[in-house]
């Protein structure tokens, strides 16, 4: 990852635990002791975070020897371990935390993606994330989806044009909303719009949408307004989506399932580092 990108946030995160100092490293270790210590996975996952974990301790001292023996997108077994960490003992215990904390969280990210991918294999239907992320960190969630096997939606409210329900509202209806969009934004932008109902989905139609955003329909509904869309529009299925429902959802025959909890609500994975 982009050490212009991925810095700004590890320094932060440093900061914040480190704060004046570590009180308990630098009363119980001497500054010269030098370790040795491995990252261990002590459940199965899949893999993602080793780059920001390795500059989590490079950060602190550039001199720390980081060896990963396994990458990004690769599983991991418990007992496995991940990476050898080499380099002065006072420095790998003050990043120690804030390098799990990413690693954890991150790999959390991609396993329960990788679940949800792997619920709709066979159909056409393509996995994507929102911007329900943790603050700050939406770059690297947003990364380990992709690790995870599915694909980002916008990064940000600039990258991408998605009316919802509060603009059209604001906008005077639908139509409105997306001419309005249509003749302000860029033209390398999509023009995409929710929808709830049938009716809905005929006027964006008619008003030139480029994606359907089909929130919280029923399988029914879903599949009457997929046939109704044809080739005109592509089409997303929002709200209600779990490990459980994704599939059913996937086929009726949607573009793409959006999935918040792929970053609201996944479980951090369980990681150590131990000294050897």
């Amino acid at each position: 990852m982009n050490p212009l990108v991925i810095d700004p946030i590890i320094k932060l995160a440093l900061a914040e635990d480190i704060g004046t100092g570590d009180v308990t490293t630098n009363a119980t270790v001497m500054p010269e002791t030098m370790a040795s210590a491995e990252l261990v996975a002590k459940e199965d996952f899949l893999l993602s975070g080793v780059a920001v974990a390795q500059r989590t301790f490079s950060l602190l001292d550039s001199a720390i020897a980081f060896e990963p023996l396994v990458f990004d997108g690769q599983s991991v077994k418990r007992g496995n371990v991940i990476a050898w960490i080499k380099g002065p003992a006072i420095y790998l215990l003050q990043a120690e935390r804030v390098a799990l904390n990413f690693l954890q969280r991150m790999s959390g990210v991609a396993t329960l993606t990788a679940k949800f991918v792997k619920e709709v294999q066979g159909t056409n239907a393509v996995i994507v994330d929102t911007r329900k992320t943790t603050p700050a960190l939406r770059v690297l969630e947003k990364y380990s989806v992709r690790i995870g096997g599915g694909g980002n939606h916008r990064m940000a409210l600039n990258d991408g044009v998605l009316i919802k329900e509060n603009h059209i509202a604001a906008a005077g209806g639908i139509t409105a909303a997306i001419k309005r969009a249509q003749q302000h934004a860029p033209h390398t932008l999509k023009v995409e719009i929710e929808v709830q109902n049938q009716d809905e989905v005929v006027e964006a139609l008619n008003a030139g949408a480029d994606i359907l955003l089909l929130d919280n329909m029923s399988l029914e509904e879903l599949r009457a307004a997929v046939e109704l869309i044809g080739q005109r529009a592509l089409t997303e299925a929002s709200g209600g989506v779990s490990l459980e429902t994704v599939r059913a959802i996937a086929e009726t025959g949607v573009d793409m399932i959006s999935v918040g909890a792929l970053t609201h609500s996944y479980q951090a994975v369980d990681i150590s580092m131990l000294f050897s």
